[in-house]
């Protein structure tokens, strides 16, 4: 029998505390309840949708999976496993925080990943963001893990001092965790030094760029992959199919 919703959430933030030197959370992405099954059954203790993968399943470019089928993906994954499933859920959709939240909760997803940038890849400004995340934690209480993407590296000018001024205004808002994606390794440090709390870092699902651990050592609390996983998957059906010809 699953645990119930609020000790999911509970462990999943347990997870991220006191974490040892080097030894961050991995947390796989699935992009479909069979993947999720595979990465349970591998032993992650949660897992991370990644909004990139679930749209390349259901057959959307990354960013133009309509609302409705994002948190049905979320859903069917969220069932299938009894770990912890937290879910990306891009800028938001235009949602208010509490119907945001209410369908979260309704998809059962322990938390949730949310980007400071819009359409076209602009960055939001950084206090009205704040003040959607402060709105979405006093909705959520502590029934959800709010992980606040820092877009500065990958819409921005990259300057992480920048990355730390957001993610600063993000963890006062209530953020649980703030994630620079694609930062890169070597300013690692200086972020780790500059904010507070759970950091998450990307790595490459390919073995190239830094491992989990060498991120872990550099300051990551957490690490995700991204649609790494399931664009890796797609990669090895191909040759399969290839083979198959």
């Amino acid at each position: 029998m699953s645990a119930p919703a609020t000790d999911k959430t509970d462990l999943f933030r347990t997870l991220h505390r006191g974490r040892p030197h080097g030894d961050p959370l991995v947390l796989p992405g699935p992009w479909d309840a069979a993947s999720a099954r595979v990465f349970a059954e591998a032993g992650f203790p949660a897992l991370a949708t990644p909004s990139a993968g679930v749209a390349a399943c259901l057959g959307y470019e990354d960013g133009a999976t309509p609302a409705d089928e994002m948190f049905a993906a979320v859903a069917r994954i969220a069932r299938a496993v009894d770990v912890p499933v937290s879910a990306d859920v891009e800028g938001g959709y235009g949602l208010a925080p509490k119907e945001l939240v209410e369908r979260l909760l309704e998809a059962g997803a322990v938390g949730c990943n949310l980007e400071d940038s819009g359409p076209g890849g602009v960055l939001r400004d950084m206090r009205r963001h704040a003040d959607y995340l402060a709105e979405v934690r006093a909705a959520a209480a502590d029934r959800l893990f709010v992980n606040a993407r820092v877009d500065t590296f990958v819409h921005g000018d990259g300057d992480p001092e920048r990355a730390i001024e957001r993610a600063a205004a993000y963890v006062a808002a209530g953020a649980d965790c703030v994630y620079p994606i694609l930062a890169p390794a070597d300013v690692l440090p200086l972020l780790r030094s500059g904010i507070a709390g759970p950091l998450n870092m990307l790595a490459r699902a390919d073995g190239e760029g830094p491992s989990p651990a060498v991120l872990g050592e550099l300051g990551a609390t957490r690490v995700t992959f991204g649609p790494g996983l399931q664009r890796r998957s797609a990669a090895a059906l191909r040759e399969i199919a290839a083979a198959l010809r």
